[in-house]
């Protein structure tokens, strides 16, 4: 081991410090150099390190048919080599070579797909959250829009009324706004309780759950003090899971604002049906329709629609021949009940 031999056996390992950004390059520069040592003559030693090292880094890198290849190619270079010096390689000896270098391969292989299930996993779990990021914020936009559609709706009707009844019967418009003044105390009261779950404060602070099926009894006291009279049928909330209670519920009351919004009739009929596996709502007015100057388009039928899809039903909203409207929602029950 003179000068020369201690300066290839050094110069491998300070190649390897580049393997990372440049694999293909350093395995070739290290073979190179493992190469010259064995021609010139000297023992063999820990020369096999560096190409050990780079051969690990080019299959995890991604280079694997460059370096199975090359694994192939060398161990014929070698095996030709000793022989052409005329140094004969006993089985063992070539055995021993490629199990090494498979034992390397294989390392490198797992280590690669290692990588590429985290990876995948890592992208898995980042689609994962953007698609509950997506719902929660589709969730808290029918939320808003079943709140803020109902309640303003009341409160637009009833100060009409009130403006328009402020000279001829005070006592009448006074009604008119203390409904307004409950409307509008109930919106504060549901736009607190979405906004403290978008800021994720006070979450042991007691909230007023979210309305189901026992609180359409109340839903129509509200319309009737805006002028409609709801009649229910078969109102008598079964055992039903919370989320359908309350779908239904938001679905009732959407449908119940589209009468006062877009139609003339006095009177709203809100029917309910139980089967073993599906609950159905219907929401059936006579009208006849607003008349033309009245706002009308939005997202109130869409966002039916949205709602009992995503508790795995289906929503449907026609006009009737009388000149009404009827939605009709169709939800499953299903076996497992929410424990709240």
């Amino acid at each position: 081991m003179d000068a020369i031999a201690i300066t290839l056996v050094l110069a491998g390992p300070v190649v390897l410090v580049w393997r990372k950004k440049y694999p293909v390059q350093v395995f070739a520069l290290v073979v190179a150099i493992t190469a010259s040592y064995f021609v010139l003559g000297y023992p063999p030693g820990p020369i096999f390190l560096s190409p050990a090292v780079a051969l690990f880094r080019l299959v995890s890198s991604g280079h694997r048919l460059l370096a199975w290849s090359a694994v192939i190619v060398g161990v014929l270079a070698i095996s030709a080599y000793e022989l052409s010096v005329g140094d004969e390689l006993s089985i063992a000896q070539i055995t021993g070579l490629a199990v090494w270098t498979l034992l390397i391969l294989s390392a490198a292989e797992a280590v690669r797909i290692g990588r590429i299930a985290r990876a995948e996993a890592r992208r898995t779990f980042a689609e994962e959250q953007r698609r509950r990021a997506a719902d929660e914020r589709l969730s808290i936009a029918r939320e808003l829009h079943d709140v803020l559609a109902h309640n303003i709706s009341l409160i637009n009707v009833r100060s009409s009324v009130a403006l328009h009844l402020l000279d001829s019967d005070p006592e009448q418009a006074r009604t008119a706004l203390v409904a307004i003044k409950k409307a509008s105390k109930d919106t504060l009261r549901e736009m607190r309780s979405v906004l403290g779950v978008l800021r994720r404060v006070d979450e042991q602070a007691p909230r007023a759950p979210t309305p189901g099926l026992a609180e359409l009894p109340t839903l129509a006291e509200q319309f009737a003090d805006s002028g409609i009279t709801v009649r229910l049928t078969n109102p008598d909330p079964k055992s039903v899971p919370t989320s359908i209670g309350q779908g239904a519920y938001r679905i009732a009351q959407e449908a119940l604002t589209n009468v006062l919004r877009h139609s003339q009739a006095k009177v709203a009929y809100v029917h309910l049906e139980y089967s073993s596996s599906e609950l159905t709502v219907r929401i059936d007015d006579a009208g006849p329709p607003a008349s033309k100057s009245e706002e009308s388009g939005g997202n109130g039928i869409v966002g039916m629609r949205e709602r009992a899809s995503a508790l795995g039903g289906s929503l449907t909203a026609v006009s009737t021949s009388s000149g009404g409207f009827s939605v009709t929602a169709h939800l499953p029950l299903t076996a497992e009940q929410d424990d709240e």
